[in-house]
């Protein structure tokens, strides 16, 4: 069984079936076997770059979004927490950050085009 993550552009594109989201990525999210996560990270993510105005989410529920396209809710733990503090600084977004962390903790696979999160050894899908 496929375990993934969504990078926070990866949830995204999926929501609006943007043609920037490979068709790797695409397949492996649409793969009824998959358990596909969207971290706690990401909404607050979105929520913070609404507000600041630098995406538009037309008033979408990211929470009720999660559920409406069959994806889980990861949510951030202490021990999350501790792993994203204490990673080398190869990546400076404090929410990639938390998705690396919540990856390796989790076993998961990451979604992402981001070839900054190679260097924390996670296995990624793009």
């Amino acid at each position: 069984m496929t375990r993934l993550v969504l990078d926070t552009h990866a949830f995204l594109w999926w929501l609006t079936d943007d043609p920037a989201l490979s068709v790797a990525a695409r397949d492996a999210i649409a793969d009824p076997a998959a358990v596909v996560y969207v971290s706690a990270a990401s909404t607050w993510e979105i929520s913070i770059k609404s507000q600041l105005g630098r995406i538009e989410i037309l008033d979408s529920d990211m929470v009720a979004e999660i559920s409406a396209n069959d994806l889980a809710e990861l949510p951030i733990a202490a021990r999350h927490a501790d792993r994203a503090g204490h990673l080398p600084a190869h990546h400076a977004d404090p929410f990639d950050r938390m998705l690396i962390a919540q990856a390796q903790l989790e076993g998961l696979v990451c979604v992402t085009r981001d070839q900054a999160f190679e260097a924390y050894g996670v296995p990624l899908l793009w």
